[in-house]
C-alpha cells in the first residue's frame, strides 16, 4: 500500500502542476443535481433524508467512464469489483459491506434493468449519460421489494439533445470500439435520438474478452404540460469467460497460474436481450400530475462453460454445463402526484413485475491442465435433460408524503402493500403479503442562499422475495423471503455558493433470511441464511474551482458480520457462524480523486481507490489484506474533437475482487492494468 500510495502522490503533484497551468479566472462549475429515483419526483439530493449522491454525464466524460466501476469509482461507500459470474462484460457491486450480485436495484431510464430476476448490468451502457443517482440503503417504497444495500440508476439524455458525437477507441490486449450518437427523424413534434456502439474488450486471462453491439433508440413528445415517450434497446453481447481463481485452505493456490483458464474449448456467455417501453405524463384534474410508464424485455441466455473442481493434474478434475435461458420480463407503473397543498405534497400508485423464465441444461466433466496450457476440448452436450425454470409476479400498491410543518422541518413517510406470488419448475406457486415502508426527516440547521447545513435520519423496513439464479441442481422450492430493518442518519452541508458538497452518515441494518451461495453436487444453488448486521459510517467531501477542476474524497468505515447464522459445510454439520465478519466484506474503503475538464485545452484527471482488508471465507481462516488501485488520464480538447489516453489499475494489482457463486472456493481477480486511446468528434 505504501508503494501505491507514493504512486498516487507523484500523479497528484504531476496533476497538481497541471491544474494550475490551466486554470482560468472563470466562475467554478455547479451543476445543479437532480435525482428522481428515492422519491419518484424531482429534487435536489440535499432535500431528502437519505445518502444519495448525484454524478453527472459531465463528470462522467471528465474522467473518461466506460464502466460501472469507472463511473462508480469515487461514490462514497461503494466498491465494484470488474467481471465476476455472469461474465467480463459484467461487475459485482459491494454497498454498505455487502457484496452480492443481486443484493442491489439497477434501474436505467426508470425501470428496472433486469427485471424480476437479477440486474442486467452485463448489458448496461454507459453511452449518452445525463447523470448516474446513487441511493445507498434499501430502495424506495415507490421500487418495491427489490433491493437491500442501494439502488443504482442510470439516466441517459433526452430524445430532444441534438449535439451529435463520433467516437474511436482502442486499447490493451486487442480492444476497440466504435460510437455515434445524433438525432433521427421520427413522426411530426416528436424528437428522437439514436446511440449506437461497437465494442471488443480483451484481458490478459488467457482466452476471455467479449464483444457488443448495441442500439438505444429515445423518442418524446412535449405538448404544453403533456409529455410522452418511447424507448428501445438492443444488446447482443459475446463473452469468453474468465476462471476463477481456487483457494486450498487459508489462500489462493500456488499451482494454478495467475491468469489460467480452465473453461472448455470454446466456452462462452453469450445474450441477445431487447427492450421497449413507452410513458406518459399529463396533468389531471387541473393539479395532479398522472405518469404511467410500461416495458417489456426478452432475454435469450446461452452458456457452455467450466469450473476447476479438483486441484490437481487427474482426469475428470473439472465439472462443466451447458444451459439455454429464456426470460421474459413485464413492468408497469403508474401514480399521481399532487401539488403541495397545506404544505404536504402526496404521491400514490402501484405497479407490477412479471418475469417468467425457463433454463435447459447439461452437465458433463472433463479433464483440464492444471497448468493451463491447453484448452480442454469437450463436445457440448446435445441432450438438455435438466430444466429451471421461474415465474414471479411481484405486485405493490404504495403511497408517500412529504409534510413541512415549518420552514427548517421535513417529514416524510412511505408505505407499501405488497404481494407476491412465485413458482419455481413444476412445484406449487407461493404467495406472500407483507408491508414495507419507510419515514424520515430533514431539519435544516442553517441557511444562507446556495449554502446549508441539513440533518437528516431514516428508518426502512424492506421486504425481498429471494434470488433465482436458473440452477441447475433442480431444487424446485421457493426459498423464505429476506427481510431487513434498517436506520440512517446523518449531515449534509454545501459551502461557498454551492462550490463545496460534504456528507458523513451512519447506517445500521439488520437482514433476515439472507440469500447464500451453496454448491450441490458440484453445481451451483442458493440457500436461506440466518441473521447478519451490517452497521458503517460513510463520508464524502468534493470540491468545484474556478477553470473547470473537480475534487473529491470519500471515507467509509463498514462492520459487517454474522449475528445469528448457521452454515453446513461438509453438508452434515451446522456449524454457528455468530460473530464472523462478512465474507468479502471491506473494513475500510477510501477513495481520491480530481480532474480538469475545460471546454477547450488540455483535460486531465487521476484517482486512487483503497479496499481494506477482508476474509475470503465465512469461517474467516482466509484473511486477505487490503489493496489500491490507480487510474488516470491525459487529453485535449477542441471545440469539434477531444483527444485522451486512460490507464485504468496503473500499478496492475490482481488482487482478490470477488468470489465466484458456481465455483465452490474460488475468486474473481481485479483485472489487469489497461491504456485505452480515444477520439469523440462533435459534429
Amino acid at each position: 500500500m505504501r508503494s501505491s500510495t507514493l504512486k498516487a502522490g507523484v500523479i497528484a503533484g504531476l496533476f497538481g502542476t497541471t491544474l494550475a497551468a490551466q486554470a482560468q479566472d472563470t466562475p467554478a462549475t455547479r451543476i445543479p443535481a437532480v435525482e428522481v429515483v428515492a422519491t419518484k419526483v424531482p429534487k435536489a439530493p440535499h432535500d431528502v433524508p437519505a445518502s444519495i449522491e448525484v454524478i453527472s454525464g459531465q463528470d462522467l466524460r471528465a474522467r473518461g467512464a466506460s464502466t460501472l466501476r469507472d463511473a462508480l469509482a469515487l461514490a462514497a461507500g461503494v466498491s465494484i469489483a470488474p467481471g465476476g459470474d455472469a461474465g467480463p462484460a459484467s461487475a459485482v457491486p459491494e454497498m454498505w459491506g455487502l457484496r452480492e450480485f443481486d443484493a442491489f436495484l439497477l434501474v436505467v431510464d426508470g425501470t428496472p434493468w433486469g427485471g424480476a430476476f437479477n440486474p442486467a448490468i452485463s448489458t448496461l451502457s454507459l453511452r449518452d449519460v445525463e447523470r448516474v443517482e446513487i441511493l445507498r440503503g434499501p430502495a424506495p417504497v415507490a421500487y418495491g421489494a427489490t433491493s437491500f444495500v442501494g439502488v443504482i440508476h442510470v439516466v441517459h439524455k433526452d430524445a430532444a439533445e441534438k449535439a451529435r458525437y463520433l467516437a474511436f477507441n482502442g486499447a490493451s490486449f486487442g480492444s476497440g470500439g466504435l460510437s455515434a450518437d445524433f438525432a433521427t427523424p421520427f413522426l411530426d413534434k416528436w424528437s428522437s435520438r439514436l446511440s449506437a456502439d461497437v465494442d471488443k474488450q480483451g484481458f490478459k486471462d488467457d482466452r476471455t474478452s467479449y464483444t457488443r453491439g448495441h442500439a438505444l433508440w429515445r423518442a418524446s413528445k412535449t405538448d404544453g404540460d403533456r409529455r410522452t415517450w418511447l424507448t428501445a434497446d438492443l444488446n447482443i453481447l459475446g463473452q469468453d469467460p474468465a476462471s476463477p481463481h481456487p483457494r486450498e485452505g487459508a489462500a489462493l493456490s500456488t499451482s494454478t497460474p495467475l491468469d489460467a483458464n480452465y473453461n472448455p474449448s470454446g466456452a462462452y456467455i453469450d445474450e441477445t436481450r431487447i427492450f421497449v417501453s413507452g410513458g406518459f405524463e399529463r396533468p389531471v384534474a387541473g393539479e395532479a400530475t398522472w405518469s404511467g410508464t410500461a416495458s417489456f424485455t426478452h432475454s435469450a441466455q446461452r452458456q457452455f462453460r467450466g469450473f476447476l473442481t479438483d486441484i490437481s493434474n487427474t482426469a475428470n478434475n473439472a465439472t462443466g454445463f451447458k444451459e439455454t435461458i429464456d426470460i421474459n420480463d413485464f413492468y408497469a407503473d403508474t401514480h399521481l402526484v399532487w401539488p403541495v397543498r397545506g404544505n404536504v405534497r402526496w404521491l400514490a400508485g402501484a405497479d407490477v413485475l412479471f418475469g417468467g423464465g425457463e433454463g435447459k441444461g447439461a452437465t458433463f466433466t472433463y479433464t483440464a491442465p492444471l497448468a493451463a496450457t491447453s484448452a480442454p476440448p469437450v463436445n457440448e452436450p446435445s441432450n438438455l435433460n435438466l430444466d429451471s425454470g421461474s415465474d414471479r409476479l411481484f405486485f405493490g400498491a404504495y403511497s408517500s408524503a412529504e409534510w413541512t410543518p415549518a420552514s427548517p422541518f421535513t417529514l416524510s413517510a412511505g408505505v407499501r402493500a405488497n404481494v407476491t406470488r412465485e413458482s419455481h419448475g413444476e412445484g406449487a406457486a407461493v404467495t406472500h403479503s407483507r408491508l414495507s415502508g419507510q419515514v424520515g426527516a430533514l431539519w435544516s440547521l442553517w441557511t444562507q442562499d446556495q449554502n446549508h447545513v441539513k440533518a437528516f435520519a431514516n428508518f426502512r423496513s424492506t421486504f425481498k422475495p429471494a434470488a433465482f439464479d436458473f440452477s441447475l441442481v433442480e431444487n424446485e422450492g421457493v426459498l423464505e423471503p429476506e427481510t431487513s430493518t434498517s436506520y440512517e442518519g446523518g449531515v449534509k452541508a454545501r459551502g461557498f455558493n454551492g462550490a463545496v458538497d460534504f456528507e458523513a452518515s451512519y447506517f445500521d441494518m439488520t437482514m433476515d433470511n439472507i440469500v447464500t451461495a451453496v454448491v450441490v453436487n458440484k453445481l451451483p444453488a442458493l440457500a436461506n441464511g440466518g441473521t447478519t448486521r451490517f452497521k458503517g459510517v460513510e463520508l464524502a467531501a468534493d470540491l468545484r474551482l474556478a477553470g473547470s477542476n473537480f475534487v473529491r474524497a470519500s471515507y467509509s468505515s463498514h462492520d459487517s458480520r454474522f449475528v445469528d447464522y448457521f452454515y453446513s459445510f461438509d453438508g452434515i454439520t451446522n456449524t454457528q457462524l455468530a460473530g464472523n465478519r462478512f465474507e468479502m466484506s471491506a473494513r475500510r474503503l477510501w477513495s481520491a480523486g480530481l480532474s480538469h475538464a475545460p471546454d477547450d485545452g488540455l483535460i486531465a484527471n487521476a484517482s486512487v481507490n483503497y479496499v481494506g482488508d477482508r476474509f475470503m471465507n465465512k469461517r474467516n481462516t482466509a484473511p486477505i489484506p487490503g489493496y489500491s488501485t490507480i487510474d488516470a488520464g491525459i487529453g485535449y480538447r477542441t471545440a469539434r474533437a477531444e483527444y485522451r489516453v486512460d490507464g485504468r489499475n496503473l500499478t496492475n494489482r490482481r488482487d482478490v475482487v470477488a468470489e465466484s457463486e458456481f465455483g465452490d472456493a474460488q475468486y474473481y481477480r481485479m483485472t489487469a492494468m489497461t491504456v485505452r486511446t480515444g477520439v469523440v468528434i462533435r459534429y
